[in-house]
């Protein structure tokens, strides 16, 4: 049976679900930032870039913090401060550049909310029930996915864009509070601990061929869900906006139960490595359909986006499989390190699919131009995936 969680890694939860909020919610907004602000899908492609890139930034930085200063004040202060500005200014906005800005902050903001409860999983639940504890909060922080699409459609909709992200900012600053009151730090490690470092981190030998997996297996599924989702609907098959918060929706829920599904499947099969190929392997095989055939029946390619966002789980698992070679005195920089290889690998992806796009837009017909694309993440996971296999079992089961 897993431990109870408590209110304050319930409050995390709900840090975790804006943080998922943020970096999925430019696609439905798509049509509206272009209109309003002349924002092109290049514009977003770089705004959304920003987010993950200033996320994965402070990955370090919040390692340090949170073995020094513990999850409640590193999380409630910078989700508070940042993520309520970058909110603000977004609602703000008046030109593309301040669209940057905001995705930047939001992405400073929201970069310690997964680690604030993973810190606190690691220190103190049992190693064997870190993996299905940690896909129980991706998946219920998923739920943000889910405001970011139909959802997000009836707010703007009903109150307007601007008045939504302001709402949304106002909510940012009171979960930051909500963390502030509730969440208890760990116990300090002994005196007889040692310190640790980001080079401890990286002599780790089990870590050095799961790493370029982690670099890009969440790339796929969350630059595909958080950009590029809405122009390949909007081009190859002339979807409106409530079709494509529709097909975000189904994305959306297929990430939160490929979340749920990780506990199950790591005790069917009896191996997280095991698992990770399974999933990694589905997302290939998702991708290698939709290079082939960018232009399926919209149901099918509806369906097939869905599918990337469910077998993109496969972030959680390999999440624990890193995990389980951290020793305590690690954990804190260890985790961020990894989160920061993940989340950096999207927002490269995120930069370099620009210019991809743009080249193969400007020379071929939107089908073939989004094959290109897809091709394009399609590559470096499968070196990632082929690499994996050289890393050994978790050590923890």
């Amino acid at each position: 049976m897993m431990p109870a969680l408590s209110i304050g890694i319930v409050s995390l939860v709900l840090a975790y679900v804006l943080s998922q909020f943020y970096r999925a919610f430019l696609a439905v907004l798509t049509p509206v930032l272009g209109s309003e602000l002349g924002a092109t899908p290049g514009d977003l492609a770089l705004s959304s870039g920003l987010w993950f890139v200033a996320f994965a930034a402070m990955q370090i930085p919040v390692g340090r913090m949170l073995d020094r200063w513990g999850p409640r004040l590193t999380v409630a202060l910078l989700l508070g401060i940042a993520g309520g500005a970058g909110a603000a200014v977004f609602a703000l906005a008046q030109a593309p550049w301040h669209l940057h800005l905001a995705m930047a902050a939001l992405g400073v903001g929201c970069a310690p909310a997964l680690m604030g409860s993973y810190y606190i999983l690691a220190r103190e639940y049992p190693a064997a029930a870190f993996g299905a504890l940690a896909g129980m909060i991706v998946g219920f922080g998923s739920l943000g996915n889910i405001l970011g699409a139909t959802p997000l459609v009836w707010a703007i909709e009903s109150l307007g864009w601007r008045a939504t992200m302001a709402g949304l900012g106002a909510a940012t600053v009171a979960v930051a509070l909500l963390i502030a009151l509730t969440v208890r730090d760990p116990a300090r490690l002994g005196a007889d601990q040692p310190k640790g470092s980001l080079a401890e981190v990286l002599r780790i030998r089990a870590l050095w061929f799961i790493l370029p997996l982690f670099f890009v297996n969440y790339a796929a599924s969350g630059a595909i869900r958080g950009l590029w989702a809405a122009p390949y609907l909007e081009r190859v098959f002339d979807a409106d906006a409530v079709l494509i918060g529709r097909a975000t929706l189904a994305m959306g829920l297929a990430m939160i139960a490929g979340n749920f599904l990780v506990a199950p499947m790591v005790r069917l099969l009896g191996s997280l490595r095991r698992t990770v190929l399974i999933f990694t392997g589905a997302t290939l095989a998702v991708m290698g359909f939709l290079v082939l055939n960018p232009q399926p029946a919209l149901g099918v390619a509806v369906a097939m986006l869905a599918l990337i966002g469910l077998s993109g789980a496969g972030y959680v698992l390999l999440m624990a499989h890193g995990r389980s070679f951290l020793p305590d005195h690690l954990v804190g920089r260890g985790v961020t390190f990894l989160n920061m290889i993940s989340i950096g690998g999207v927002g490269v992806m995120q930069f370099a699919s620009r210019p991809v796009f743009q080249a193969a837009s400007g020379a071929f017909a939107p089908p073939t131009a989004f094959a290109l694309l897809f091709l394009f993440f399609a590559v470096p996971l499968a070196i990632g995936f082929t690499l994996y296999f050289l890393t050994p079992e978790a050590r923890h089961g």
